[in-house]
């Protein structure tokens, strides 16, 4: 039943996607033509889907047990997985990542599963910017489920601009999603809170995981954050989550918010790229994470690169800019660009 229920919902987003955005940026106040959603909201014991179509706020109510609501976290160490994909900082451009993955046979034709027992990592930050961002989640949601059908994992990982959009900071929310929010009587972090289908979701996500040698973090781990804290990759992603609707103030009253959440942690960090760090400095990070390899986004880039001879990956190849953007495959210890066209540039 969920999975006719998600493909029915692709179905409906792909025709309503290609008309919303040209709509609001001909004229922001004329709505009559916007389409957004579904929103999956929960209320007691029943969900209730709200969807815009031709600027008319559509409302079903769905019976319960048609979504999960309840996600539990997932592990985060994974070892003996011999193929791994990762992209990063998609930024709401859906049709851009989609053409990527489907190129790089992550995907097939119709946006299913195509990648087997694999592993696809998206190393944060599919909010904020791009105007497609519920069509990127909705993907995610639904090849999470295909993957483990086929033995394969997908692993979504918590970017700062995830946490920015739970934390109320919508400084780089699309225009888009003003007249969503305006429509649906909703703040637009409301469409993603602890009462909604995908709200909830996203709380079970990590902010960093480890498969084989390689650990995976949005912005990096500092030096300073392994100083200041317990490296243990399962407690750090319990904090994580628990911090997701604890107030700023709240966090502030102690170090907690420097450590978790200031320039030096894990979603902020840029050091690899802006800092003074030598060769031998990255080696000491990673023999303190019992890691050989940092794969990392944060930090925008032409394509997929190498840092540190091979001790770091960048992984945000600028997708963003919704014009170029690549992939990072990794299969029997061997490290590959994966470009838009789907051509494999192995890493020397």
């Amino acid at each position: 039943m969920l999975k006719k229920i998600i493909c029915v919902i692709f179905l409906w987003m792909s025709i309503s996607s290609v008309f919303s955005q040209d709509i609001i940026d001909s004229n922001q106040n004329d709505l009559s033509e916007f389409s957004d959603g579904p929103y999956i909201l929960i209320e007691k014991n029943k969900l209730i889907e709200k969807s815009i179509i031709n600027g008319e706020v559509i409302t079903k109510i769905l019976t319960a047990n048609v979504f999960d609501t309840i996600f539990p976290p997932g592990k985060a160490v994974f070892n003996n997985v011999k193929k791994i994909a990762v992209i990063s900082d998609v930024h709401g451009q859906y049709d851009l990542a989609v053409e990527i993955l489907r190129n790089n046979k992550i995907i097939d034709k119709n946006l299913n599963w195509n990648f087997g027992k694999g592993h696809l990592v998206i190393v944060g930050d599919v909010f904020d910017r791009g105007d497609k961002v519920n069509e990127m989640l909705w993907l995610i949601y639904k090849l999470e489920s295909q993957a483990k059908d086929k033995g394969g994992q997908v692993h979504f990982l918590l970017g700062n601009h995830e946490y920015m959009i739970f934390q109320k900071d919508l400084r780089y929310v699309s225009a888009k999603y003003e007249s969503t929010s305006k429509l649906l009587s909703l703040d637009y972090n409301e469409l993603y809170s602890n009462k909604t289908v995908i709200g909830r979701w996203l709380r079970s996500k990590p902010t960093i995981i480890k498969i084989n040698d390689d650990v995976f973090v949005h912005g990096g781990v500092s030096k300073e954050f392994i100083s200041r804290s317990d490296f243990n990759i399962k407690r750090i992603n319990n904090l994580m989550r628990k911090s997701i609707d604890q107030s700023k103030s709240e966090m502030k009253s102690t170090d907690f918010y420097d450590i978790y959440y200031g320039s030096k942690s894990l979603i902020w960090y840029r050091g690899y790229f802006k800092g003074n760090l030598e060769d031998k400095d990255v080696s000491e990070i990673l023999n303190r994470i019992s890691s050989k390899h940092e794969v990392i986004g944060h930090c925008s880039n032409e394509e997929v690169v190498s840092l540190y001879n091979n001790k770091i990956f960048g992984v945000d190849s600028s997708i963003k800019n919704g014009k170029y953007g690549e992939i990072l495959l990794i299969k029997k210890d061997r490290y590959f660009r994966g470009t838009l066209n789907g051509k494999r540039i192995k890493f020397k």
